[in-house]
């Protein structure tokens, strides 16, 4: 017998089946530049995090406002840093696993997973003390995807760096 998990319908109407994802994946925020970043796939969690070790709102020119964020994206590396400007979506208090409560940013970027590109939100929150730079949650994986808790990296390894 087969199993076929199906999601969200497609431009024509059809169903269109659910990949598999491990319990981390390799991902890439192509707007924010982080071309590689080991995300933990967080059914418990509602919402998706990024570690952000500087966070600076601002408002640009014109009124609005923005957040300067300073991003490690390896595992382990403090030296290795990123930083980039982006719109403040929303403000929002997040429960963590502890239970504490804790007001962060909220920005709107992409998402590159395996070979799609979708929309995601993220909290920013300072996760030097966690295994993962990154957490994706419920809603960012809602329709899309199934995850498979025995597995990992389901979608590509890491690519290691060629010897010269």
């Amino acid at each position: 017998m087969a199993v076929v998990i199906v999601g969200a319908l497609s431009d024509k109407g059809e169903a269109e089946p659910k990949r598999i994802v491990g319990w981390r994946e390799w991902v890439a925020l192509p707007e924010l530049d982080i071309k590689r970043i080991k995300a933990k796939i967080d059914t418990g969690a509602r919402t998706s995090a990024l570690h952000a070790f500087s966070v600076e709102p601002f408002e640009n020119d014109e009124g609005s406002e923005w957040v300067k964020i300073g991003l490690h994206p390896e595992q382990h590396r403090s030296d290795k840093e990123i930083y980039c400007q982006v719109p403040i979506l929303d403000r929002r208090v997040v429960r963590d696993s502890g239970g504490h409560q804790e007001e962060r940013i909220v920005i709107a970027t992409s998402m590159t997973i395996g070979q799609e590109t979708l929309p995601i939100e993220l909290t920013l929150t300072a996760r030097d003390d966690m295994l993962f730079r990154m957490l994706i949650g419920r809603t960012a994986m809602r329709g899309r995807f199934v995850v498979d808790p025995s597995r990992s990296f389901v979608l590509g390894k890491r690519k290691k760096a060629r010897k010269k």
